[in-house]
């Protein structure tokens, strides 16, 4: 994987990002912001951290009322400024090619083609990690969402669920919908790929965080099993020991985080 390569894509799209901000430049600013996650997501979480750091940021002000309203008055005062006059003469000569038209408003001068190998068996985003293939759609399901989505959600979850371990309880993606109000309704399989990331790159000896994600009353999330045989954790054979296997990584979640905070060792 050319990290460096990688870091000089992230890097421009920030630093076009921040212009974009500055500028009020509403559309623009978004489509930057997807891009530069979909960027991040090419790459694990130890190389992209600084760059996670920052879009997190950005989330706060894209999201920011201020910000939006002043987008929206300086875009309709630009409308207002280059509408023509219903008198003004068209000054284009006949058989002129007319400007191109960007769909964005940004035409990035740098190459954006994705990072591949990225030492890491990353699931498809298409697919339930370890499942091999796509649950079926169903009529009331939500479309599934790209990789760089994915990485996004899976960055904000974690410190959540940190917070989770470390009062010695578990949650729901019901709670995790009110504690994230901006989150979207989720297919399965896009749940399950999320889980996989919080725990993609856990130091050795870290229990699962996605354990702590639980139904009903407490109960084990039935896609726990296949998401932690993914990350390593054996976690077959029979329903009761799988039960037990996922009681105690409950339990070493709980002991492991208790005394840790946010941002420390």
């Amino acid at each position: 994987m050319d990290i460096a390569r990688l870091h000089r894509n992230l890097n421009d799209i920030l630093l076009d990002l921040k212009r974009a901000v500055e500028r009020h430049a509403v559309a623009e600013a978004r489509g930057l912001y997807s891009l530069a996650w979909s960027q991040v997501a090419e790459a694990p979480p130890s190389e992209t951290r600084k760059q996670r750091e920052e879009l997190q940021a950005f989330k706060k002000v894209l999201n920011s009322a201020s910000w939006l309203e002043e987008g929206r008055r300086r875009a309709a005062t630009v409308d207002v400024r280059h509408d023509s006059p219903p008198q003004q003469r068209s000054t284009v000569r006949p058989g002129a090619r007319p400007a191109e038209k960007r769909a964005s408003g940004h035409v990035p001068r740098r190459e954006t083609k994705s990072v591949k190998g990225t030492g890491a068996n990353r699931p498809p985003s298409h697919t339930a990690a370890g499942s091999g293939s796509r649950t079926p759609a169903r009529r009331d399901e939500p479309p599934l969402l790209g990789t760089g989505q994915l990485s996004e959600i899976a960055t904000e979850l974690r410190p959540l669920l940190e917070q989770t371990a470390r009062m010695g309880a578990t949650t729901t993606w019901s709670r995790i919908g009110k504690r994230l109000p901006a989150l979207p309704r989720l297919h399965r399989d896009d749940q399950s790929v999320i889980l996989w990331l919080v725990d993609e790159e856990r130091r050795e000896g870290e229990p699962l965080l996605c354990a702590l994600v639980t139904v009903g009353d407490r109960q084990m999330h039935p896609r726990f099993p296949v998401i932690a045989e993914q990350l390593g954790l054996a976690c077959s054979g029979a329903a009761a020991q799988q039960q037990m296997t996922w009681s105690y990584e409950v339990l070493k979640a709980h002991q492991y985080w208790r005394h840790r905070r946010p941002g420390g060792g």
